[in-house]
């Protein structure tokens, strides 16, 4: 999952402009341009990046993401703008079938699927890519996998000693079974991360290296890179467009111009001149600083693309302090909280994000819109004292931890919010590093911290399990505010074992709710992002989930 940390400050017309009457408009989410892409043409991005590896065992990409452009998996993201982003069949046949109680899921490849080189794409090398996975020099990729493919207890360390997991198994050149150690419901999703990308083992011969030119399954091969200067992808001329329903391959190539400062990325796509009218950036937020550029020019307003939705914005409240072990406290503080002031300090509802009331984000199986705590976008301060006399506590104290670099205009949003209930909230500012490691250990010494998540994969899964699970407190795990039920435990058990998608939906939304009614943390925004683009570019959209452009679909115009 993504911890996202990003919380910015604004100028005061901003302020004035976000009321009570547009707090959730969405007039702002943008597809930012409807011209049609046509073939051809070289597609540049503009990134901050001084090194771009394409190693599927050490990748973290979403899966409309660059690596996916030269590397397909079993199963693949497919997105349309307005419309939640579906799960498709790759190299695979269809998007797994299920047996054994949903432990065992077994995969056909489609026919004549061949690497750039023109070779045979066969099983073997889809479960070898995943083996390498688990060597410890190929560390850092999503590793959802890992634990449901090891018996318990059991160690293993990457093919390159000759061991190889029995957990999968390749009968012939065509299918791919795998053992699960327990039901997960989710695993079509899991086979379209990175690691499920075929490599060939007679390819492997420099693992270190393998990501600077690794073989290509997808539309596009790597034809030269030079870290931190450039890197250029051009067509791979064995892609099979017809076997393929995420990528389009549209353009004749893409090269990324690396090492850019953000504020050179903005400035340049805001001037859309010479070859930048055919460039994007797809990992560089517009800032607060040029939202008046942006908003006051029709013309470049035109290239901006919002999402829908994004990340959820939440105050974690740390249920085991003396202050906020009382449910009934943290249902006070629920209406204390001055969402608005929220939206504002992140850019106010068009690009800062829609007020939220709910775990479960836009755009994920199992978001159900609703409100426990209804309120005002302002809050209900006069609820909030009454909630807290009602349980006998006055002159409430917290400390508020903040990151002291980006957290502080939310973090002061929130104290003055509080503030009108009669909570005294004492701001900490800390390093990132520093944050990360009071909220995620094991002496948590706060009360309130602002954070930010985003799921790795379009399931409610990644909206709940890392948050509230009793397992995820502390040792580094991101339930912040170290809730812990046991009936949500078991909920979250089973929710994940189904594997009926729409069933799992349903315990989500439900999970949602229970979760709510004990109130841990306070849902503050849906956050959205918004990325500028050449006038030249095409199909460059954001969709609830993921918030971020869709590399594998973007074209250029004639």
């Amino acid at each position: 999952m993504k911890h996202i940390t990003r919380a910015v400050a604004v100028a005061a017309a901003l302020a004035l402009a976000a009321t009570a009457c547009n707090a959730n408009d969405k007039s702002g989410s943008s597809d930012g341009g409807s011209a049609v892409a046509v073939q051809g043409g070289t597609l540049q991005f503009l990134s901050t990046s001084k090194e771009i590896n394409f190693d599927p065992a050490k990748s973290q990409n979403l899966g409309t993401s660059a690596i996916h452009l030269i590397l397909r998996g079993l199963t693949a993201w497919k997105t349309s703008p307005g419309k939640d982003t579906e799960l498709v069949p790759d190299l695979a046949t269809d998007t797994g079938q299920v047996s054994d109680g949903g432990k065992t899921w077994t995969y056909k490849l489609k026919p004549g699927l061949k690497y750039a080189d023109g070779s045979t794409i066969v099983a073997a090398d889809i479960k070898y890519g995943i083996e390498r996975s688990f060597a410890p020099e190929l560390s850092g990729g999503l590793g959802y996998h890992k634990s449901l493919l090891l018996a318990a207890g059991q160690k293993y360390e990457g093919p390159y000693k000759g061991a190889h997991l029995a957990s999968v198994e390749t009968p012939d050149e065509t299918t791919i079974i795998f053992k699960l150690n327990k039901a997960f419901g989710d695993w079509p999703w899991i086979a379209s991360m990175p690691a499920f990308s075929p490599v060939p083992q007679k390819a492997d011969t420099d693992p270190a290296h393998y990501g600077e030119k690794p073989v290509a399954s997808g539309p596009y091969q790597v034809k030269s890179y030079q870290p931190g200067s450039k890197l250029e992808l051009e067509r791979n001329p064995n892609w099979d467009k017809a076997s393929d329903p995420a990528r389009t391959g549209l353009p004749d190539a893409f090269v990324w111009q690396m090492g850019l400062e953000p504020n050179s990325v903005n400035q340049r796509l805001i001037q859309d001149s010479g070859d930048d009218k055919f460039a994007a950036a797809t990992g560089v937020n517009i800032p607060a600083a040029l939202i008046p550029n942006v908003t006051g020019d029709p013309a470049i307003k035109a290239r901006v693309a919002t999402s829908p939705s994004g990340a959820l914005m939440y105050l974690a409240m740390n249920t085991k302090r003396p202050g906020l072990s009382n449910p009934e406290v943290r249902k006070a503080i629920q209406y204390a909280v001055d969402k608005q002031a929220v939206q504002v300090a992140r850019g106010g509802p068009e690009f800062g994000g829609e007020i939220a009331s709910t775990l479960i984000t836009p755009g994920i199986e199992g978001y159900t819109k609703y409100n426990t705590y209804e309120a005002q976008p302002q809050g209900d301060p006069d609820k909030a004292k009454q909630l807290l006399a009602a349980a006998g506590v006055s002159d409430l104290k917290l400390t508020l931890v903040a990151d002291d670099t980006t957290g502080i205009p939310v973090a002061e949003a929130i104290q003055q919010g509080l503030k009108r209930a009669g909570i005294t909230a004492t701001i900490k500012p800390l390093p990132t590093e520093q944050l990360r490691e009071l909220v995620t250990g094991n002496k948590p010494d706060f009360d309130l911290n602002v954070s930010s998540w985003l799921p790795d994969f379009p399931s409610a899964i990644g909206n709940i399990q890392p948050l509230f699970a009793t397992s995820e407190i502390g040792n580094g795990g991101y339930n912040l505010s170290r809730y812990s039920n046991p009936a949500v435990d078991t909920a979250i058990e089973a929710a994940t074992a189904e594997p009926d998608r729409a069933k799992a939906a349903t315990a989500w939304a439900a999970l949602d709710k229970q979760i709510m009614n004990d109130a841990p943390i306070v849902p503050l925004l849906y956050a959205r992002n918004a990325f500028l683009h050449g006038s030249k570019v095409a199909e460059f959209y954001l969709p609830a989930y993921p918030p971020y452009p869709n590399t594998l679909v973007m074209g250029l115009t004639k």
